[in-house]
């Protein structure tokens, strides 16, 4: 199992840590208030930071250098993407995710390849989605008859620099679209998958467990 870090112990960073906690996952959940832990069941077994979660030594408190992913979202944009920034860019974690309440800040954070989630009622799932790359695939449509589905994609970051077709052969998707630096784009022939993409496709729902699986690992050899 992995280990997950979340900045801040509001409703949203409540939701995900009790989910990863049952889960099985290693968890750390950071807060300035330390009254805020009180939300969490007796039952939890992570860990409880106080601090700030943009500062260093409180990353390292909640053991970020072994974090495969981390969450920001507490009640402030700028901590939220502050915190994100050091969590990628100083201790590398693979998958992050901040919360964002300003749309127009999160189309800029988007175009810096900083993954954001609106501060609506569902973003504890959506956060979920961009941090469980391993998570059954949650579609945004599905075709009348049921039999397909039109769901964002997760993948390992050992796909990045593959072309788009090589991620179809793998998995078995058609991409319909992608959102880079927070616009749709229309893929060709020799569009790659870069840092930061969010990739759309249309799948057949039965299959949505073993594409998944597939694509939450690194590809196991060059695919033409």
């Amino acid at each position: 199992m992995a280990h997950f870090v979340i900045m801040g112990c509001g409703r949203v960073g409540v939701s995900l840590a009790h989910t990863l906690d049952e889960s099985g996952h290693s968890v750390a959940i950071i807060d300035q208030d330390d009254r805020a832990f009180r939300r969490l069941r007796s039952s939890f077994g992570g860990r409880k930071v106080t601090g700030v979660g943009f500062d260093r030594d409180t990353l390292k408190s909640a053991e970020i250098e072994d974090a495969y992913a981390f969450a920001a979202v507490s009640s402030g944009d700028n901590s939220n993407i502050l915190a994100t920034r050091v969590a990628r860019e100083t201790f590398h974690v693979p998958h992050v995710v901040a919360r964002i309440y300003d749309p127009g800040r999160a189309e800029i954070y988007q175009r810096l390849g900083i993954p954001t989630v609106a501060a609506v009622r569902w973003s504890a799932d959506q956060v979920l989605r961009r941090i469980l790359p391993e998570q059954t695939i949650n579609g945004d449509f599905r075709e009348t008859s049921g039999r397909l589905i039109l769901a964002e994609l997760a993948l390992s970051a050992g796909w990045l620099g593959r072309s788009l077709r090589s991620i179809e052969v793998a998995s078995g998707v058609r991409i319909a679209y992608l959102t880079r630096f927070g616009e749709g784009i229309l893929p060709t022939s020799e569009t790659s998958y870069q840092q930061g993409d969010i990739l759309h496709a249309m799948m057949q729902t039965t299959a949505t467990d073993e594409i998944g699986r597939i694509l939450a690992a690194a590809p196991k050899e060059e695919i033409q």
